[in-house]
């Protein structure tokens, strides 16, 4: 894919809630697995950050493109990271799940503190894939000059 397309894909699916995630990660492959059917209003999608489109948001969005320790998550023109991200996401999930909203009682530095223990350490805990979870056909997670137009799944 040429940079330009990525760029053009990348703000192509930027008009509603996404999540770009690790897609390598077996934690965060199953938070995605986890939420896609929790989303209530069916609007959330998702992207792998090591796609060229995922690479594309992050290079728009002044991200660094490398050293992936968070969700990323944008909605209605806002970038948020960490716990931040994470308590943006639930507000999308059906009941009880948005129960876990009320923690954002506790202060940011506490929740990102913990995000940071767990991304941190989620190999060593969970694993890692050889390809990403969402990847088109053929798998990768790299930048792929014959990779599909539209990396992102919405939600099944």
């Amino acid at each position: 894919m040429e940079p330009a397309q990525s760029i053009v894909g990348a703000v192509m699916i930027e008009d509603g809630p996404l999540v770009l995630f690790d897609g390598v990660c077996n934690l965060c492959s199953g938070c995605v697995r986890f939420l896609s059917p929790r989303d209530r209003t069916g609007r959330l999608r998702f992207a792998p950050i090591q796609d060229a489109v995922g690479q594309a948001i992050l290079w728009r969005h002044n991200l660094p493109p490398q050293d992936w320790d968070s969700f990323v998550f944008l909605d209605e023109g806002q970038v948020y990271l960490k716990s931040t991200a994470v308590f943006r996401i639930v507000r999308f999930m059906r009941w009880p799940w948005t129960m876990l909203a009320a923690l954002q009682v506790l202060p940011r530095p506490v929740t990102d503190w913990v995000y940071d223990r767990v991304a941190r350490n989620r190999y060593a805990m969970f694993g890692r894939r050889t390809t990403c979870m969402l990847a088109m056909p053929p798998p990768t997670c790299g930048p792929d000059p014959g990779q599909a137009d539209n990396p992102m799944f919405p939600p099944a």
